[in-house]
This record gives structure tokens, sequence and C-alpha cells, in this order.
């Protein structure tokens, strides 16, 4: 069971954007893909909140689909399937069986600003087909927007970033918004969130 201090700071405020915008479909069960759940500490807190999701984790690395596996097995939750490994940059039909239609919301947490710009179209593109109409897509992170990284804080994390690997950094705030709209979603809501991140919420048209 690996630990990630960031995400014992931000699950709850990530978990009550979720349980808002939810609330009016948890009277029906629905089927919720994360991409790149690292440790499974969110997942876990997110199905411990909202009883009425099916969870689906997933991830790229091997050690983060054990942490996962850990937690599952740990807090015996019902509603958490199995991970799965998924690479976002591949085609959507690659998503571990996933079919079109099958999801009513997608999250991905801090996944973009540590990705290459790939996986971000892999995201989006993905989610246009996978998801269900009037579904959501739900990314938290931190954004440049029109060009542009304030405040400093944000300018130094794209730096930090980018010296792990130059294909790094943050992302664009409108480039996902016209990606999305080239995917049939739009972008609904921006929810702004502590120390600089952000919550978009896009919904499926």
């Amino acid at each position: 069971m690996l630990l990630s201090p960031q995400a014992e700071r931000n699950w709850e405020e990530v978990s009550w954007v979720l349980e808002e915008t939810l609330e009016d479909q948890s009277h029906r069960q629905l089927f919720a893909l994360e991409i790149g759940s690292g440790t499974g500490q969110h997942v876990i807190r997110f199905a411990q909140k909202m009883p009425f999701v099916t969870w689906q984790p997933s991830d790229i690395k091997e050690e983060a689909l054990e942490s996962i596996k850990a937690y599952i097995a740990a807090t015996n939750m019902k509603t958490v399937l199995p991970p799965v490994h998924l690479d976002a940059g591949e085609p959507w039909e690659k998503w571990a069986g996933l079919t079109r239609g099958s999801c009513d919301v997608i999250i991905a947490i801090n996944l973009l600003q540590y990705s290459p710009f790939k996986t971000a179209q892999g995201v989006f593109t993905g989610a246009g087909q996978i998801i269900k109409q009037n579904g959501l897509l739900v990314i938290y992170g931190v954004f440049a927007i029109n060009g542009t990284i304030t405040p400093q804080c944000n300018e130094l994390l794209d730096e930090e970033i980018r010296k792990v690997n130059p294909e790094w950094g943050l992302p664009d705030l409108d480039v996902l918004r016209q990606m999305a709209y080239g995917n049939g979603m739009r972008m609904e809501r921006i929810v702004e969130m502590e120390d600089c991140y952000k919550c978009l919420i896009f919904r499926k048209i």
C-alpha cells in the first residue's frame, strides 16, 4: 500500500466536487473509470463516499496496480473493481476491454501535467467514445491558460516537471477545451481548488 501525501491532502476536496456533481444521479448505479489511479488512495475514498458508483481503477505502472489491489483488500470495498493496466496514450479500443458508451464518468487526477501531450489527446479521444451521452469527464490538475502560466508557484512547478521529462508540463486549458469539443464534449464548469489547482468538468453532448 503506497502512500501519496498529496493524495491524502486533496482527496476530500476532489471527492466533494464529485459528490456535488453526481448528486442528482445518486438514485441509480453509475460506472466510473479512473485513469492513472496511482496509489489507489483516491478511488478507495471515493468509493466510501459514493456507494452508488462502481469504480474501475487503472494505471500504467505495475507497482501502482499492486498498491491499488492492496487498498481494495485492506478496505474490502465491494464497489471497486480489480485495477487494470491502461495506457491512455493508446487507442481507446485497447483500454482494457471498455466498450463504447460504457462509462458514466471518467476521472483523471494529476495525470496530464505528468504526461506527454499524446496522453491528453488519448484521454479526450477515448472519453469521447467511452462516456455515455450526458456523461462526465473530470480532470483535476494545474493548467496554463491561453499559453500563460500563473502564479509563480505554477511556473516553478512547470519548470520542475519539464526537468524530469521535457515532454511533460502544464497542459493548456484552452487546448483541452478545444479537444473536448472535437470529441463531442463541452466544458461545463471550472471549479477553483486549493493551491491553484482546478477541477475541469466536461459533459458529453
